[in-house]
């Protein structure tokens, strides 16, 4: 097998714990990763703003990805490279939000926006990112820069029928990411081993060499992974860490 040089790993689920904290094991395991000359970013579905607080801890000095990819930006959170959701899918999107009466949260890559600071899951999003949202009352002057739109409700019936009809935004995935950040480090696919526990890892599963499914994960996505790791309340990312790390002691 291929010695991996680069890492990329999933965040909730995979380097977080349920209640969002980022375990010492973790960060040991990154630090070994720095000094065996190994390559370590994140991607996720996470906006923007809710990467920041796991730059330093992680000692990140690449480019990583939010929006499950479609927003790359370095370190400072400033952006690399952009695939913003086309103004015409914006519109559309807000229009069957509006008519299903669910809440609206309009992500730009610097700024989470509501109409609602009241609303059901605000605190939970707010825990979850570590940021608070920016209470508007018109989108409009955001549109052109929106890279993810969510439709917030305690009624799953509801947001059920409302994805329905909702239309797929073009857009990246994490698997676009592995294959940008690999031409970054002029690195093949193969040396890219790829940590997550959701079917939005998936894609970046299928574009690295080595994949490496969360303990936590639904059976479905172990099936599509190369190994399966502890959970993330087991530190199943720092064990997966020295599986790669003694695999390419063995190779050396």
């Amino acid at each position: 097998m291929t010695r991996i040089a680069l890492v990329v790993s999933d965040v909730d689920g995979t380097l977080l714990t349920k209640d969002k904290t980022l375990t010492e094991g973790a960060k040991a395991a990154a630090a070994r990763l720095h000094a065996a000359n190994i390559g370590f970013t994140i991607v996720s579905s996470r906006p923007t703003i809710g990467m920041r607080f796991l730059i330093e801890p992680l000692a990140i000095t690449l480019p990583v990805g939010a929006f499950n990819g479609s927003s790359i930006v370095d370190p400072r959170m400033n952006p690399v490279e952009q695939h913003l959701i086309p103004l015409p899918a914006v519109k559309r999107s807000l229009d069957i939000l509006n008519e299903f009466g669910v809440d609206i949260w309009l992500f730009t890559n610097d700024q989470w926006l509501t109409r609602n600071g009241n609303g059901e899951y605000v605190a939970h999003e707010r825990h979850t990112i570590r940021h608070d949202p920016a209470i508007v009352t018109d989108f409009t002057p955001h549109l052109a820069h929106a890279c993810k739109i969510v439709g917030s409700s305690s009624d799953p019936a509801l947001l059920v029928r409302c994805e329905k009809a909702m239309q797929e935004a073009p857009g990246s995935d994490k698997g676009t990411f592995v294959r940008t950040m690999a031409h970054r480090l002029g690195v093949s696919t193969d040396a890219v081993a790829t940590v997550g526990d959701m079917q939005n890892d998936l894609p970046m599963f299928r574009a690295s060499g080595l994949s490496f499914a969360m303990g936590n994960a639904t059976d479905d996505v172990k099936r599509q992974a190369t190994r399966v790791t502890a959970s993330n309340e087991e530190d199943g990312f720092a064990k997966a860490m020295d599986v790669i790390l003694q695999g390419n002691k063995s190779r050396q």
